[in-house]
């Protein structure tokens, strides 16, 4: 499970340190294969496992091709899907499209979101999340959601 959010320089070649605490889950489990795409909701990443991202991408490509919704989600999550790999230091290249698609440029915010991470540019992530956080009418729908869920 990956979990919380960690501040991640990125250097000139769009690389950035896998931290300490996943590096050695990611070398041991899925032997440092990783798959980074667009997420189609919100101006991020997404980086799985090889593994688990194969599940998904079976579900996806199972959609019905001729529905323009499917369409879409297949289009542009496979389509931009590329596999990653950790390198002998446990950094990550980013491509430099999907860097410029999350506006990702001297430092990434790496938020742990159990089986895969998100990634965003750091001003993206504090801008989204000071909107999460100011109350509205999200609110009701979220705690309507959250009534079955027991912490």
């Amino acid at each position: 499970m990956f979990r919380g959010l960690t501040a991640i320089s990125v250097d000139d070649k769009g690389r950035f340190s896998m931290p300490a605490r996943y590096r050695e889950t990611l070398l041991e489990e899925v032997e440092g294969q990783l798959v980074v795409t667009i997420d189609t909701q919100a101006p991020c990443l997404l980086l799985y496992p090889l593994a688990d991202w194969e599940i998904i991408e079976r579900k996806i490509e199972a959609l019905p091709s001729f529905n323009p919704a499917s369409r879409r989600v297949q289009r542009l999550l496979i389509g931009h899907a590329t596999e990653v790999a950790l390198d002998a230091q446990g950094r990550l290249l980013i491509p430099t499209l999907l860097r410029d698609y999350a506006k990702i440029d001297k430092t990434l915010i790496l938020v742990g979101q159990g089986k895969k991470f998100e990634i965003w540019s750091e001003e993206t992530w504090n801008s989204e999340r000071a909107r999460w956080l100011e109350p509205g009418i999200q609110d009701e729908q979220l705690a309507f959601n959250l009534q079955e869920l027991s912490l």
